[in-house]
C-alpha cells in the first residue's frame, strides 16, 4: 500500500526530527520516556488536527511504527490477511500463519464505539486464535476483554507498550537477537 502524507503523522516526525533529546533516549532504550516526551509536546497539537480518535489512532500508529524499528523488533504495519485490514502484527504474517502463539496483533481503532471495537476484535480474532495475542489502543479507556493501552495526555499506559512487546517477543522466543533486554 502507498503511503499516504498525514498531517499528523507529518507533525509527529517533524519533531522527533528536530528533538534534541529522542535521538539519545532512543540510543538508551528510553522508549518510554520517547513516548510521554511526544504525548506532552505532541498530544494538545494533534487531536486539534482532525477527531480526537482518529488523531490519536494516527499517532499511535506512527510512534509505534518509528520505535519498532527503532528497538529492531521485526513488524508488518497495515496488511490486508483473510481480507481484513492489520494495523500490526509483530513479528509478521508468515509467523501468524504457521505459529500463532508467536504472533502479536495490535488494533488501533481510531473511533470509541465499545461495539464497534467488539465487532473488529472478533473478526481478529478468526485470524489469531490466541485470544490473548491481540492487543488494543485506545484513545480513552474503554473496558474490553483483551489486553489494552490508552494514548492520552493524562494516565497514558501507552509508554509501557513496547518493552511489553519486547517481552512478548522475548518469551515467545521470536525476537532471535534478544537486543532489547526486559
Amino acid at each position: 500500500m502507498a503511503e499516504e502524507s498525514n498531517p499528523i503523522k507529518d507533525y509527529l516526525f517533524d519533531y522527533i526530527k528536530n528533538s534534541q533529546t529522542i535521538p539519545e533516549l532512543i540510543s538508551k532504550k528510553k522508549f518510554d520516556v520517547v513516548i510521554n516526551e511526544i504525548i506532552q509536546h505532541c498530544y494538545d497539537k494533534i487531536i486539534l488536527m482532525d477527531k480526537k480518535d482518529v488523531a490519536v489512532g494516527v499517532l499511535a500508529t506512527g510512534l509505534l511504527h518509528y520505535l519498532l524499528t527503532n528497538a529492531l523488533l521485526n513488524s508488518q504495519r497495515k496488511i490486508e490477511c483473510q481480507g481484513i485490514e492489520l494495523d500490526i502484527i509483530i513479528p509478521d504474517i508468515k509467523t501468524l500463519e504457521k505459529d500463532p502463539k508467536m504472533a502479536l496483533l495490535i488494533c488501533i481503532p481510531k473511533y470509541s464505539d465499545k461495539r464497534i471495537i467488539e465487532e473488529k476484535i472478533e473478526q481478529l480474532e478468526k485470524i489469531q486464535p490466541i485470544k490473548e495475542n491481540i492487543w488494543i489502543v485506545l484513545s480513552e479507556n474503554i473496558k474490553l476483554d483483551k489486553k489494552t493501552f490508552v494514548l492520552s495526555k493524562q494516565d497514558s499506559s501507552f509508554s509501557k507498550i513496547i518493552f511489553e512487546i519486547a517481552q512478548f517477543s522475548n518469551v515467545g522466543g521470536a525476537n532471535k537477537f534478544k537486543i532489547l533486554r526486559v
